[in-house]
């Protein structure tokens, strides 16, 4: 992720595929901010996790994403 901002814009307008979303939501996710943005950021990153697609640590599960992309 090169700017987070250009990220969340592109995440914003559904312009990014799953291995990218899963990328922005880990960067979130690891620097906190997934908590300090809108709440639907928080709860995106909540059902990730949940979901075990992404690690509490903002960690992608490399299985997960290989299953989600194939």
């Amino acid at each position: 992720m090169k700017d987070i901002a250009i990220d969340l814009m592109s995440y914003e307008l559904d312009e990014l595929d799953d291995h990218e979303t899963l990328d922005l939501f880990a960067t979130l996710i690891r620097s906190g901010m997934a908590w300090t943005l809108q709440g639907s950021y928080g709860r995106t990153a909540d059902r990730l996790i949940e979901a075990e697609l992404i690690t509490k640590d903002g960690e992608v599960i490399p299985e997960e994403l290989e299953e989600l992309v194939a």
